[in-house]
Order: C-alpha cells, then sequence, then structure tokens
C-alpha cells in the first residue's frame, strides 16, 4: 500500500498537528509505504498559500498514483483523485471562532465542511471530538474512526527532573489555553507558575515576575525533565479536541489538573484532579489538591499512560487506509 501524508504542518510549527506526525510516521512507515508530501516555508505568505494553491490544487495533483491521500488535520483537498482521510483534532474554530484571526476564521467557515464532506474516513483524535464531528457537521458516525494520539520516549516517569517548586502549565500562548485564569490561580494558591510554550496569537499575554516564569518554546527531552519535577501540570484549557499535554504529564508521573467535562477528562480517564477552567477559585483548589495527592496520582498516571501509544495508533491508522483500498 502507497500512502500520501501532507507534512506540511511540520514546516509551521512543533506543537499540535506537528506533534502528532512526528509520532506517527516512524510507526506508521514500517506499516505501509509513505510519501511526505509537502510545500512552501514558514512565513505567513506561505501558510496562505497552502491554503489558496497546495491544499485545493496542488496536493490532489501530487497524489495522483498513491492508494491513499491522507491529511493530518482538516486542511485539505474538497476533491480527491484516490481516497481521502483526514484526522480532526478538534473543532475548536467552529466551537470558539473569536479564537482566532480572520482568516483562519474564513477559511475553516468555508473550506472545513467541504474538506470533511469529500473524506471517504475522518480520523477522531477523541470520542470528545467524534461527539463534535457528529454535532457540529453532521457526519455520519459510520465515517468517522477515533484513535487516540499516543506518547512515548521521552515522556516516561524515570529520569532527570527540573530543579525547584512549581506549577508548570504547557502549551502555545492562546486564547483556549486559559493562561491569564491559571495566572491568577498560580498567585492565589501561593505557587510559582512556569509557562512552556510558543508564543501564539490572539494578544494573550500573561504578567512575568514574582512567581512566574515564561520559558518559551523548550525541546522534548527538557520539557520531560520539566513535567517530572513539577509539584503538579496545570492544564485548564477552554477547549481541546485531545489535550497531548496531559498525556505527557501523566506518562512522566506529574500530578495533573485539567478541565472537568472535556478531552482532558476523557484522557486522564480518573487519574487526575479535575476542576472548572472558568473558575479562578476552583482551579487555585485543584492545585492545592492535586499537590497533596501526589504520591497517589504520580502512581495513577503513567498507569493510565500505557493505554496510549504511536505504535497502536499507526497500526490503527493503517486499519483505516486497508479499509479504502
Amino acid at each position: 500500500m502507497h500512502v500520501g501524508i501532507d507534512v506540511s504542518p511540520l514546516r509551521q510549527t512543533g506543537a499540535g498537528t506537528a506533534r502528532y506526525l512526528n509520532g506517527l510516521l516512524p510507526h506508521l512507515e514500517r506499516l505501509v509505504d509513505v510519501d511526505r508530501l509537502a510545500w512552501g516555508g514558514t512565513r505567513k505568505a506561505a501558510t496562505l498559500a497552502r491554503d489558496a494553491w497546495w491544499y485545493p490544487l496542488a496536493l490532489p495533483r501530487r497524489a495522483r498514483g498513491l492508494d491513499v491521500l491522507h491529511c493530518p488535520s482538516f486542511r485539505g483537498p474538497v476533491r480527491s483523485p484516490l481516497p481521502l482521510v483526514v484526522t480532526v483534532h478538534d473543532l475548536a474554530i467552529l466551537r470558539h471562532p473569536e479564537a482566532f484571526n480572520r482568516w483562519t476564521r474564513a477559511y475553516s467557515r468555508a473550506l472545513v465542511p467541504r474538506v470533511v464532506r469529500a473524506a471517504q474516513r475522518v480520523i477522531a483524535v477523541s470520542e470528545f471530538t467524534k461527539r463534535e464531528l457528529v454535532d457540529l457537521l453532521g457526519v455520519r458516525e459510520e465515517r468517522i474512526r477515533v484513535i487516540p494520539n499516543g506518547v512515548g520516549e521521552p515522556f516516561v516517569a524515570e529520569g532527570a527532573r527540573a530543579e525547584g517548586e512549581y506549577v508548570l502549565a504547557v502549551g502555545t500562548l492562546e486564547p483556549r489555553k486559559n493562561l491569564p485564569r491559571l495566572a491568577r490561580a498560580a498567585v492565589a494558591a501561593g505557587v510559582e507558575l512556569r509557562i512552556a510554550g510558543a508564543r501564539g496569537w490572539g494578544d494573550v499575554d500573561v504578567e512575568v515576575g514574582a512567581g512566574m516564569r515564561f520559558l518559551g518554546f523548550v525541546p522534548d527531552d527538557e520539557l520531560a525533565r520539566l513535567y517530572r519535577g513539577a509539584q503538579c501540570v496545570a492544564y485548564p484549557s477552554l477547549y481541546e479536541g485531545f489535550g497531548i499535554p496531559v498525556l505527557e504529564a501523566l506518562a512522566c508521573g506529574a500530578p495533573v489538573v485539567t478541565s472537568a467535562g472535556t478531552a482532558m477528562a476523557e484522557v486522564a480517564d480518573g487519574a487526575a484532579v479535575l476542576v472548572d477552567p472558568a473558575d479562578v477559585d476552583a482551579i487555585a483548589a485543584g492545585i492545592r489538591d492535586a499537590i497533596g495527592r501526589r504520591d497517589e496520582l504520580a502512581a495513577l498516571g503513567p498507569e493510565r499512560a500505557r493505554s496510549f501509544s504511536w505504535r497502536a495508533s499507526a497500526e490503527a491508522t493503517a486499519g483505516v487506509y486497508r479499509e479504502l483500498t
């Protein structure tokens, strides 16, 4: 089987879809022949050109002669000459359009429903995202396959730990991550907050000073050290389709505080403290609870994380391809 996979997201980001591709591809390439398809660079102009030219026109032409085309996000062609698989990580752009820039809102409103309709199979990374696909886009359940993300090296409980007493937040600085509330909760809980992640969009900023450190983007080895050394990892995001930092933190044995009633609660499945992300006092109480239950949660986290592997994700993804050939 010969599969084309759009790897353009690797040129745009180190988070989100890029983490998905970096985790999945090494295992997938042992199971099927993969053509890595990409165009353009990292600048904004290249991003716009991909949306206007690469996805609707050039990518389908480049994929001719292959057995399956897989787009790892809902940026893809609206018509494909071969079976199309699309992975949907979340539908935040439809649930919370105000959190995105004008171009992304316009593109997504017009194109996301058409791209998803063009796909013979839609991979959802969680049951939560599957429900969103059904509710927001009317996708028939029989077209959806739920294949969770995985976790692996270097995100394991054994290994070096960062020094200090701190609570860790991980994620791109953008509105959904709820960082201003988390910053206030950290002050209320009397803890140092360290934030690891690239600057994003939406004019999100936190007041760095006493009790607050912005680390910026950190490589995975350093991120694993930060997870292991944290008193707890706080991820009270307002909306996610999965929440990879929650899974990475669990795998590293870090106590986790995350949002109730979300995909993150599905991922943690009892191995984390769940809070109302809109309530600063609830987040602060959750931080104190997680720190107090550190030993208990440090044992539950790696056990839960063992349910997720990139190898299993790749095997299930290859199974989706086989359905179409």
